[in-house]
């Protein structure tokens, strides 16, 4: 990748602020904003979804809220008739280059922890595809093979409103260094 290259990739994906980088330090914020992504839904149907309280799933989306990770969506009429409040996801917390070590021990895990619970949801029948993988790599290999799968990643990622029609699937890409 290129210098110029590199600096549009980083205007691409500002870094978080702390605020932020507090939001995703949780598994269930992380998966609010990924239901909230493919729908508008109401802080009961996000409850109802993740079997959490109503008062527990409420105060984590209006953490997300504070952070302009959500927005509220327009307010509808309900089954039984009464307004509903939905909430929809901005697509601000995909593109953010975030620190998640800055958030605590905890914070890297988050999202791991999140992909773990969706994916047990979802059952063992789900899984599309899974590579499990050791390599030995260099700091500039390592830099490359980001760069390389972020790409392909991107593309699709900023394709993904042309394939609406579609099912939805989950992913998670993690590299870490092994502890031998």
């Amino acid at each position: 990748m290129t210098d110029a290259e590199q600096a549009s990739a980083d205007q691409q994906r500002p870094a978080a602020s702390a605020r932020e980088i507090k939001a995703l330090a949780h598994p269930l914020r992380l998966r609010i904003l990924r239901l909230c992504g493919l729908h508008e839904l109401t802080n009961k149907q996000l409850a109802d979804r993740l079997g959490q309280d109503p008062g527990t799933t409420l105060y984590h989306v209006r953490q997300l809220l504070a952070a302009g990770f959500l927005e509220a969506a327009t307010v509808r009429a309900g089954e039984s008739g009464a307004l509903e409040k939905p909430y929809r996801s901005t697509g601000r917390s995909w593109n953010l280059d975030t620190a998640l070590s800055d958030a605590g021990p905890d914070g890297p895990l988050a999202p791991v922890e999140a992909f773990r619970e969706e994916l047990a949801e979802a059952g063992p029948d789900a899984l599309a595809s899974l590579s499990r993988f050791v390599l030995h790599l260099s700091d500039a290999d390592t830099e490359d093979f980001i760069q390389r799968i972020q790409a392909v990643l991107n593309d699709y990622t900023d394709s993904d409103r042309q394939r609406l029609d579609q099912p939805a699937y989950g992913g998670i890409f993690v590299l870490h260094r092994s502890p031998d």
